[in-house]
Order: structure tokens, then C-alpha cells, then sequence
């Protein structure tokens, strides 16, 4: 069993910015992915920002400059620094923890991020 807790979430201007954390715990696989993921309503989810357990990241294109992932191996927590948000980076963003050798996943409950204009 792996459970994650999220937080950081919140209302935000146009331009600010933002922390997200997501701790995970439990049996923890050595080789996983940990990334972020959001929804906005009417939209499918979408990978926001991930990182392996070897420091790779991967970004979407409209995040790619503004948003940073990092994570702390040790703690199994990642971060995803949002800086310069836009009105339409408004979504629940969920943190997912995947394990990289079977299919299994888990997926956190949700934090939601509001950027007003």
C-alpha cells in the first residue's frame, strides 16, 4: 500500500506563485515516477510535470520555463514550483506515483489551484 498527501493548493493572481508537495508513504518502490497531473473542468487530465527516481523530469510544453518538479528521494516527496501562473493553469492538480518495473499506480485526492486574472 502506498498512500500520498498532497498540499499546497490555493487561490493565486495572475502571475504569483505557487508550491505543491505530495509525500509519499508506505512500500515504496526503489525505481518510480512521481509526477503531477491536473484537470481543468470539461478537459481531460494531462501531465502536468514528472520525475524518476534518477532525477529525470519531463514538462508540459506549457509549463516548460514556469514550472519546476524536484523531489527529495529520501523523504519520497516531490514539489512542483508553479511560478508565473495564468488563468488557465486553474485545475485540480493530483499528484501520481507510479512504480516503473509493474502497472501499478496510485494517485493522490486532489488539490485545487485557482489563478484569477
Amino acid at each position: 500500500q502506498v498512500q500520498l498527501v498532497e498540499s499546497g493548493g490555493g487561490l493565486v493572481q495572475v502571475g504569483g506563485s505557487l508550491r505543491l508537495s505530495c509525500a509519499a508513504s508506505g512500500n515504496i518502490y526503489s525505481r518510480n515516477f512521481m509526477g503531477w497531473y491536473r484537470q481543468a473542468p470539461g478537459k481531460e487530465r494531462e501531465l502536468v510535470a514528472g520525475i524518476f527516481t534518477g532525477g529525470t523530469t519531463k514538462y508540459a510544453d506549457s509549463v516548460e520555463g514556469r514550472f519546476t518538479i524536484s523531489r527529495e528521494v529520501a523523504e519520497n516527496t516531490v514539489y512542483l514550483q508553479m511560478n508565473s501562473l495564468r488563468p488557465e493553469d486553474t485545475a485540480v492538480y493530483y499528484c501520481n506515483y507510479r512504480v516503473l518495473t509493474n502497472a501499478f499506480e496510485v494517485w493522490g485526492q486532489g488539490t485545487l489551484v485557482t489563478v484569477s486574472a
